[in-house]
């Protein structure tokens, strides 16, 4: 049964308004942002992790999905599984308790239960903000609306691809997949000028293409346009190969928001050393993603980007790495 699956049934139970009919990452009850991810070992990190950086990690996914909303943080709740002697489980405390520190989120409580020895780590947060005056959803996309990313993608993806093929792999990339860094700031910034807004979680293509779907629009999206880091191409290159790796990897938690085409973000009052490129357009018309390279359209991938499938992990591992949801 696939995600996306799973959540259209969870539709007919979460009927409330303040759920946004689950075409977001969160939801609003009052002047509150709520939102809640979990994370798995083996699927958004690695066994091999440093503990702390996975205790950073479940913090920073979720201040992610508040930053996409303009939210400022005021709470979190945690649920930890604990397992063996405890070294790992105070690393990761170290880990949630420097990310909270730094983004300053008060840990409210939350739950703790034990997991037989050996058996995988599923750790989760559910975290509070208060709205702005503004809390864009998906699905205020309108056509004409010109589609900005803010952040870079495909860091995490090739930091984690070096883990692969070597668990001893440090570097910048390395860095960015374990320590992924919210765009609070700029969201803050983005959300009363944006139509919408969304983080990047799961993959820019799939992530752009639920933005079209929530709001019932065609988006199109220059790959020739996606800011990358120079570390990334250093280690990936520049190419459409890479852009196409960039734009499926998943794991970026940058922010994709759409904007009318008079507003210039450069304009507002970002964070300093913010990136924020237009990588695309929304379309009147049926609900579809087109990709260009250099003004020539690109056929679309068999994958957008990762999308939780229990079929895909029956009978073998997890791959070790997703988006939140």
């Amino acid at each position: 049964m696939r995600e996306s699956e799973v959540i259209a049934r969870l539709r007919r139970i979460a009927t409330a308004p303040e759920a946004r009919g689950l075409l977001d990452d969160v939801a609003l009850l009052g002047d509150l942002v709520i939102t809640h991810d979990t994370i798995a070992e083996g699927v958004h990190f690695r066994p091999d992790d440093p503990p702390a950086s996975v205790g950073w990690k479940l913090v920073a996914v979720n201040l992610s999905d508040l930053a996409a909303k303009g939210a400022t943080p005021a709470g979190a709740l945690l649920s930890l599984t604990i397992s063996g002697p405890g070294k790992w489980e105070d690393g990761f405390l170290t880990g949630v308790e420097a990310a909270c520190e730094s983004y300053g989120l008060p840990l409210l409580g939350g739950d703790t239960i034990a997991l037989p020895e050996g058996a995988p780590r599923v750790l989760g947060m559910t975290a509070i903000g208060r709205a702005g005056a503004e809390v864009p959803e998906r699905a205020g996309g309108q056509p004409g609306d010109a589609l900005w990313l803010v952040g870079t993608v495909g860091d995490a993806a090739a930091g984690l691809a070096q883990l692969t093929a070597d668990r001893r792999a440090t570097g910048a990339l390395v860095d960015i997949y374990r320590r992924p860094v919210p765009q609070l700031e700029a969201g803050r910034a983005l959300a009363p000028h944006a139509h919408a807004m969304m983080d990047v979680s799961d993959g820019l293509l799939l992530d752009a293409r639920r933005m079209a779907e929530a709001s019932r629009c065609s988006i199109a999206i220059e790959l020739d346009q996606l800011p990358v880091s120079s570390a990334f191409v250093a280690e990936r290159g520049r190419d459409l190969s890479a852009r196409l790796f960039a734009a499926t990897g998943g794991d970026d938690y940058a922010l994709l928001a759409a904007l009318s085409t008079e507003l210039d973000p450069a304009t507002l009052s970002l964070p300093s050393g913010t990136r924020v490129t237009r990588v695309g357009s929304l379309i009147a018309g049926k609900v579809s993603l087109s990709l260009t390279y250099g003004g020539e359209p690109v056929d679309l991938p068999k994958r957008l980007g990762f999308e939780h499938d229990i079929g895909h992990h029956r009978g073998r591992p997890a791959p070790p790495v997703a988006g939140g949801a």
